[in-house]
């Protein structure tokens, strides 16, 4: 099963755990709903329906008010380093986190303590608390915007905030940028990168590059590449090799993404109510 870790911008929403259900346009964990917009919500809505087309298991969340202080982030630190030895996930997508440096290894330990190794999963905060605490090289997937792939690849910057000028400026040097993440051990086994153009990459370079079907809107839409982490990590917890995976999320998300026939008033749940269509017609499945 899916273990999806993550925070809802909201400060006074609880620790919450449990099977995800989509209902309408909302998130329901136990008692409580989620609206989806964008962060963790629109990964898991991404990942519930992907999961649905497969006949897959929903995914399991542990997810957590946090507005930016942290205090909600370190509140779940502390329930999982408790909790995840006695889970058995397969795969564990890392989200939306305040980068807490101490709380990396002793999840890293509680990991450890489990029965078989899952396989981990990094995007956003999670990420880069993963290549500031030295242990990117442990994941097996990262899920960089451009930006985000300049902070792996900048071996310096003990924060994105202090990536270098020389790095931001480097957006249509992507190939570079990869080179540099992974000489310094700042990234995962794979890269997916997500942008106008997608790229799956690993230390030997680009893999593969996805560019279409290609919709202008979609780049003022908050949220696409979350409900690409979101399809990549059902995918590669139902036994999908990653490279393929991967593969399979750009596509889908991109075609999603054509269905929905955007303007720049389409919200991200419009776009994730077309995936299992658009995984049908690519993979035939279901």
């Amino acid at each position: 099963m899916l273990c999806v870790v993550g925070t809802v911008p909201t400060e006074n929403f609880p620790l919450v755990e449990g099977e995800v259900k989509l209902i309408g346009d909302q998130l329901q964990i136990g008692t409580s709903t989620i609206a989806i917009n964008r962060g963790t919500p629109a990964l898991l809505a991404a990942a519930v329906k992907t999961a649905d087309v497969l006949g897959q298991p929903s995914p399991y969340a542990y997810l957590v008010g946090d507005t930016g202080t942290g205090k909600g982030s370190r509140r779940l630190y502390v329930h999982l380093t408790e909790v995840l030895p006695q889970t058995s996930f397969q795969t564990i997508t890392f989200h939306y986190l305040q980068p807490l440096i101490p709380w990396h290894k002793r999840l890293q330990n509680a990991i450890g303590a489990m029965t078989h190794r899952p396989r981990p999963i990094a995007d956003a905060g999670y990420m880069y608390m993963a290549k500031m605490s030295g242990a990117a090289a442990d994941y097996d997937l990262f899920t960089p915007d451009v930006g985000e792939l300049a902070f792996l690849a900048d071996e310096e910057a003990p924060h994105p905030f202090y990536t270098r000028g020389f790095i931001l400026h480097e957006d249509n040097r992507v190939p570079d940028l990869i080179t540099r993440a992974y000489k310094h051990r700042n990234a995962a086994r794979y890269l997916l990168i997500k942008g106008e153009k997608d790229h799956l990459a690993d230390a030997s370079g680009i893999l593969e590059s996805i560019d279409s079907p290609m919709e202008e809107a979609l780049e003022a839409i908050g949220g696409t590449g979350d409900t690409l982490t979101g399809l990549v990590s059902v995918l590669i917890d139902g036994g999908m090799a990653i490279n393929e995976a991967a593969v399979a999320a750009m596509r889908t998300n991109r075609l999603a993404g054509r269905y929905a026939r955007p303007t720049p008033a389409t919200q991200v749940i419009d776009i994730i109510g077309h995936i299992p269509q658009a995984y049908r017609d690519l993979f035939g499945t279901g």
